[in-house]
């Protein structure tokens, strides 16, 4: 017993003086300067996890970045610039700024390439049906159909030359809610690139967009060796895993786990916003072509992409075309995929996702493309 202890006191202390020579510690294994924060922006949550030495001011910037845009594009803000435009934009020309004017422009391209299922100028057919109210209701057929006069992506102008906007129809309202925070997004990665920042991860409302991969923490035995060899680096990196939202059960539950680096996840279904009206429950993701929420099968759309702007309009886009039509057109988009899930618990994904999604709720069944 003399003879372990003798070793064993020999032992640690050489392992003391390799620690303080090194400058390596206990306290710090596999640690790196991690920051997270939290603010209520864009009429949601936004959450921005970042790894790095100036993850700090990386951070602050993105919220920054986060508040002008909604101060430029939100439907809410008394003096931003689309509420100038749906007051204006009818009777002339309203000028913008470049950037409210690329959203716009992107919009209407999205508008486009899925056949006005997805369509910026649906504000007057939300704004009648009310489901941010606390009690919204169905509202009368003959203003549905009086209302989907005034919607069409079409009837919106754009002068590229002069940044202005102009609006065909009196009546027509544009709602950037379904890709502003995409934007948004964007230029968070934007911003933490510059920053240098090599792994972070931000939440926009359900909205996730990932830069690099995430940082793994090695145990202490593992830092040890690392330290001890060939001088390599603490801290493991793997790609982030993604939880699918489970749409047939509360938030916070997955179905599935998806693999990514450097892109955007975005989920849309009809558990993010429902309300139940004489027996019938209805949901906000509304067809623009029928004025009512979407009703084709459909309970859930995942859009994976470089970009999070493609993510947040696609998922919309996709959820109102319908499973087939829509996984045909993701087929179609370079680095844009999607997984959807119907009410039978059926999964399908694109050929870009095979081997990247896994389901981890045995009710449901991945079908074979």
């Amino acid at each position: 017993m003399n003879f372990i202890m003798r070793h064993l006191k020999l032992l640690l202390t050489i392992l003391l003086v390799f620690m303080l020579v090194s400058g390596f510690t206990i306290w710090n294994v596999g640690k790196e300067n991690t920051v997270i924060k939290t603010n209520f922006l864009l009429d949601t949550l936004i959450t921005v996890k970042v790894s790095g030495d100036d993850a700090q001011q990386a951070i602050q910037a993105s919220m920054d970045r986060i508040r002008e845009i909604e101060q430029l594009m939100s439907a809410h803000e008394a003096k931003s610039e689309i509420v100038a435009v749906n007051q204006k934009a009818h009777l002339e020309p309203v000028e913008v700024s470049e950037e409210t004017f690329k959203v716009m422009r992107q919009g209407i391209y999205y508008g486009h390439i899925t056949q006005g299922h997805f369509d910026i100028t649906i504000k007057p057919i939300m704004k009648l049906w009310q489901f941010n109210s606390n009690k919204p209701t169905v509202p009368d057929q003959k203003k549905i159909d009086e209302v989907l006069t005034q919607i069409g992506y079409e009837h919106i102008f754009l002068d590229e030359a002069n940044k202005t906007v102009t609006l065909a129809l009196p009546n027509m309202g544009i709602d950037l809610g379904g890709i502003a925070k995409g934007y948004a997004g964007d230029e968070v990665v934007r911003i933490l690139n510059e920053y240098g920042i090599d792994s972070a991860y931000a939440d926009l409302g359900g909205d996730i967009v990932v830069v690099g991969q995430r940082k793994k923490e090695q145990n202490l035995w593992q830092s040890l060796r690392a330290k001890m060899s060939k001088g390599q680096t603490v801290v493991e990196a793997q790609d982030w895993r993604i939880g699918i939202q489970d749409p047939l059960r509360g938030r916070g539950l997955h179905m599935g786990v998806v693999q990514v680096s450097d892109a955007s996840v975005v989920t849309s279904g009809p558990y993010e916003r429902n309300f139940e009206y004489a027996g019938k429950a209805y949901h906000h993701i509304v067809n623009p072509y029928t004025g009512y929420p979407v009703k084709n099968g459909l309970i859930s759309v995942t859009i994976v992409a470089k970009k999070c702007m493609d993510a947040d309009a696609l998922s919309t886009g996709v959820f109102v075309m319908g499973e087939q039509s829509g996984l045909a057109l993701i087929e179609t988009l370079p680095e844009v995929e999607a997984i959807t899930i119907n009410d039978n618990k059926e999964v399908r994904i694109t050929s870009g996702l095979r081997g990247k999604f896994t389901i981890s709720n045995d009710q449901y069944r991945l079908l074979k493309q």
